[in-house]
């Protein structure tokens, strides 16, 4: 029997079941019995026969679409073949009602979306219905992968359709391309772009091509398009990787008159005891980061009608983006109990502090991420006779993300420290949406002019990663579907599985980016023990300024930051020869990993830890009815339906244990890690899930319509949260040890879904819509941090068994998320001239409490208040779209890049943002235009905080964007 009733289902889901079954039956009766046909109808008000194109008829269709939907539909439709309204489908979706995008940081690119507070993986994307593979672990689809050129619509399902999917509490975005039937007969598109954006300064171009042809009759047709775009961005990045919470000791705040300092929870002696709550940041640093993004689509669609009744359609999809950044700066680590004269404002969070003997790095790190995709479907439509029809459909899909184990990450960190390191801190003066935190007492001895002093520049560390993982989709679906004009029927049955592998390949494992750790000579405290190699100033000769690094940020950072090849550092190192074969001074002899292994060359070695293997096999069966009826005269539209789904997982992966904990001699900070052998480890469970739906639709008049719609809905986990081992990972620092835990017996998230809506289409293309809705979420997902001990290791600073911060997940609390959507869209007669606006106001009985110093705090993530406005002209072949986009603030995870704190997973805010665009097309004939685009005009920037304010955690300046092209059809 299904979980929701053999675990004690609470009323509100016994009572959604039993309104579906109960309406359906109440409504059957008087839909059969029905003589006359309803008034009204679908099409709303009267339509004059007015044939529009462009903006303006994408905009009529998606009205369309919307009205005539059973349930809670938005829609975007391209506005030609070849011609879709934006050049990133994430930033289509977004001018939606309820919609919010989620951008890359660095490249400044719309990478996901928010649907009424839920973002990420609580949203579904399909191909034509579909699920496609992604390779990443998330169920989400990263959108900056898919080319928009020649998408023909986008459907946003804000309530399911039981006989697609049920698998989203945010919404379901269904992508369709198109097919050669869709516009019979030759057609022809062609469009070329180039794109500069003003930091990269350089032109990049983007091209795509669309051929579409029937022939014999129009029994037959092909469609093939292909499609290669190119974007390079350069970004400012100001960080602090972790802004935890824990506790100081007395004697490390401003004004303590201790005579000695030594911080310790179980200390006797009071001023030495950690009591005092407060924040620290982990790591702070600035970089720049040039990005080059490629991506090839390439689609093949396939369409034969051997006779009237059959369509046969075999269509092949294809995607590979590769990703590259080059990105240098610098960044100085903390360890909270090395810090003293700390000055702590009212939440705790340090205004001013220091640190002697700070280590200041130099990094620079070069990425090379493909990710390559390829799907493969067969759909056999039968229509077997005027009432009954027969639907098959089977799909393949695998995704590859850097195929063949290439090396993706490669990362050089070099600088100075220890005996010329200087007693350095971080001045907080505001807050993060305007405000940079600065460095104070910087530079080679405290010098500020010595900060870049390349003269006593000393190798650290070298960091090699290749990460490669696999995603594979089986699917096959048929359906079969019932209908006369009041009554129609569908059912079927579903099965999908998927498998994902992944295994990360590093020079953690094997402790070689050690090799020549701990700053070189001009570093070392003690002359007869030098670690890590002086290195030549020629490799470190390009600086850039920092002058308006952050445009609209207070702060003055330290600079400048230096611009240097990872691969000349590597070079040079690698170049002083083979450590086995002839004594090397700075080499890390006395490591028991890299000591006696290292033989000049930078290998990777598997990380037991990566690897993991998901299987996941799900059934389904669906069925979903559909009356029409009248009440009072009123048209009145019904579905109601159910899906059945039942899971099966799969879950493997390598296990050990930490044996010891040594402190490493070339970098005092760290701490090295032994372990046991590695075992096999593999979890199996299951789980069924019942999942009814209810949509209601009420012609009031011919223009105005009453809904309302309930469902439940269910949202899987991260396949990376199935992984069954605990991870100890080869990086743990001093004071801040962790470790990482996932969960195979993770439950789906589930939601009952409510809306009530209303809906008045007063004229051609224009329309008000008013959408209450509540989800009651339960399931949820937390990520917890406790402090535990690990095996009985024992941590040498303290003697005493580690204490590590063990992050781990597990299903838990319920929550509830209400808000209203608003939209109004109006077209100003046939002047041209039309604008659209919608706002969403959401809020939670789970808000976080930043007072809340638990470690078992739980908020709903994403929710956040938007709107949207656009407004445009569209006539005679001229068009001109200004769209202004606003978010404001919002809890987007628990985590930050380091989880190091005392108080569980400390929150990442982030802060409210502004982003108008423009665009404009211009047909010189009825083939040819011209086009272009400006984004972020505002030269908005992206900046995140912790649980306070004033807690920087990120910000970026991605800078505006501005393409130029033209196309052609035939």
């Amino acid at each position: 029997m299904a979980d929701w009733t053999a675990k004690n289902p609470s009323g509100r889901r016994i009572a959604l079941v039993g309104a579906t079954s109960m309406l359906a039956l109440a409504v059957a009766a008087p839909a059969f019995a029905q003589a006359q046909p309803a008034p009204g109808g679908d099409n709303g008000a009267p339509q004059d026969e007015i044939v529009v194109t462009g903006l303006r008829g994408s905009l009529q269709r998606n009205l369309d679409i919307k009205r005539s939907a059973p349930g809670v539909v938005d829609a975007i439709s391209a506005e030609d073949i070849g011609k879709f309204p934006d050049s990133n489908v994430a930033a289509s979706l977004q001018r939606l009602p309820g919609v919010s995008i989620q951008r890359a940081g660095a490249r400044g690119e719309a990478t996901g979306i928010t649907v009424r507070g839920f973002g990420g993986d609580f949203n579904e994307t399909l191909y034509d219905g579909r699920r496609v593979s992604t390779a990443t672990g998330q169920r989400s689809v990263d959108f900056s992968t898919i080319g928009a050129d020649f998408v023909g619509q986008l459907n946003l399902l804000k309530t399911p359709d039981v006989t697609i999917a049920a698998n989203s509490i945010g919404a379901t975005v269904n992508i369709m391309f198109p097919k050669p039937f869709d516009h019979p007969g030759l057609r022809l598109s062609a469009s070329a772009s180039g794109s500069w954006q003003e930091d990269a300064k350089k032109v990049v171009p983007t091209g795509g091509l669309l051929f579409s042809d029937t022939f014999a009759d129009d029994t037959f047709g092909i469609l093939a398009d292909v499609v290669y775009t190119r974007h390079d961005t350069q970004a400012n990045n100001v960080y602090i990787n972790g802004f935890n919470f824990s506790t100081y000791a007395p004697c490390q705040l401003a004004g303590s008159t201790a005579a000695s300092c030594n911080p310790s929870d179980t200390s006797a002696t009071a001023s030495d005891r950690r009591s005092v709550i407060g924040a620290f940041p982990q790591q702070y640093g600035a970089q720049q980061v040039y990005t080059k993004d490629e991506r090839i689509d390439g689609r093949v669609a396939v369409q034969w009608h051997p006779t009237d009744e059959v369509m046969v359609t075999l269509d092949d999809n294809y995607s590979r983006q590769q990703v590259r950044s080059h990105s240098f700066g610098y960044g100085v680590w903390f360890n909270q109990g090395s810090l003293r004269n700390v000055q702590l404002d009212s939440n705790g969070v340090p205004t001013n502090f220091s640190q002697a003997g700070s280590q200041t790095d130099f990094v620079a790190n070069d990425t090379d991420n493909v990710l390559e995709t390829n799907q493969t479907g067969l759909n056999v439509k039968w229509d077997v006779s005027d009432n009954f029809s027969v639907e098959a459909d089977g799909n393949y899909s695998k995704s590859w993300r850097n195929p063949g184990g290439r090396i993706n990450d490669d990362n050089a960190d070099v600088g100075y420290g220890y005996a010329i390191g200087p007693n350095l801190g971080v001045k907080i003066d505001g807050n993060s949406d305007d405000t940079l935190p600065v460095l104070v007492n910087y530079g080679a001895g405290g010098n500020p002019a010595r900060f870049a002093d390349t003269s006593v520049f000393g190798s650290h560390v070298m960091v090699r990663q290749a990460n490669k993982t696999t995603d594979q989709i089986k699917q096959g679906r048929l359906a079969a579907q019932w209908k006369d004009d009041k009554f129609s029927i569908k059912f079927g049955g579903q099965y999908l599985e998927e498998v994902y592998r992944n295994q990360t390949s590093n020079t953690f494992a094997n402790n070689f980016w050690q090799a020549y750790s701990g700053y070189g000579p001009d570093s070392a405290t003690n002359p007869n023990s030098v670690a890590g190699v002086r290195l030549p100033s020629s490799l470190f000769a390009n600086t850039v300024g920092v002058g308006g690094f952050m445009p609209g940020f207070a702060g003055a950072l330290a600079g400048p930051l230096i611009n240097y090849s990872v691969a000349d550092v590597r070079n040079y190192l690698s170049g002083l020869g083979n450590p086995q074969t002839k004594q090397i001074p700075g080499f890390n002899y006395a490591d028991g990993q890299v000591g006696p292994n290292f033989t000049g060359n930078f290998d990777l070695a598997l990380d037991p830890a990566s690897v993991q293997r998901i299987q996941e096999r799900t059934w389904a069966l669906f069925v979903r009815a559909s009356f029409e009826t009248e009440i009072a005269g009123m048209p009145l539209f019904f579905n109601a339906g159910m899906r059945e789904e039942h899971t099966n997982i799969a879950s493997s992966g390598v296990g050990r244990q930490p044996l010891t904990l040594t402190t490493s001699e070339a970098d005092r900070t760290l701490l090295n890690v032994t372990y046991t052998p590695t075992q096999p480890i593999t979890v199996k469970s299951s789980y069924s899930y019942l999942l009814p739906s209810l949509d209601m639709k009420l012609n009031v008049t011919d223009t105005f319509d009453l809904r309302f719609d309930a469902s439940r809905t269910l949202t899987r986990p991260n396949l990376g949260f199935l992984s069954p081992v605990l991870n100890v990972g080869q990086l743990q620092r001093i004071g801040a040890l962790t470790a990482t835990g996932n969960n195979p017996e993770l439950r789906p998230y589930l939601s009952d879904n409510f809306d009530v809506a209303a809906e008045w289409y007063y004229k051609r293309n224009s329309y008000i819509a008013v959408d209450f809705f509540l989800k009651n979420v339960s399931n949820f997902i937390v990520a917890g941090t406790t402090r535990q001990t690990v095996n009985g290791v024992v941590d040498p600073t303290t003697g005493q068994l580690a204490n590590f911060a063990v992050s781990a997940r597990v299903n838990g609390p319920e929550a509830t998320v209400r808000g209203v959507e608003i939209a109004w869209q109006h077209v100003f007669g046939d002047s041209g001239f039309g604008f659209q606006a919608n706002a969403t106001l959401v809020n939670t009985n789970k808000p976080y409490d930043k007072a809340d110093f638990s470690t078992s705090g739980f908020a709903v993530t994403g929710l956040a208040n938007s709107a949207n406005a656009v407004a445009f002209y569209d006539k005679n072949g001229f068009q001109i779209r200004a769209a202004l986009n606003w978010r404001d603030e919002y809890l987007l995870q628990f985590g930050q890049a380091q989880n190091t704190g005392s108080f569980g997973a400390e929150p990442t805010f982030v802060n409210a943002a502004t982003q108008v665009d423009l665009s404009s097309s211009w047909d010189i004939t009825n083939r040819i235009s011209v086009f272009g685009e400006v984004l972020n005009i505002t030269n908005e920037t992206y900046s995140t905080h912790g649980r306070f304010k004033n807690q920087l955690l990120t910000v970026f300046n991605y800078g505006r964007r501005v393409t130029v092209g033209a196309r052609f059809r035939l």
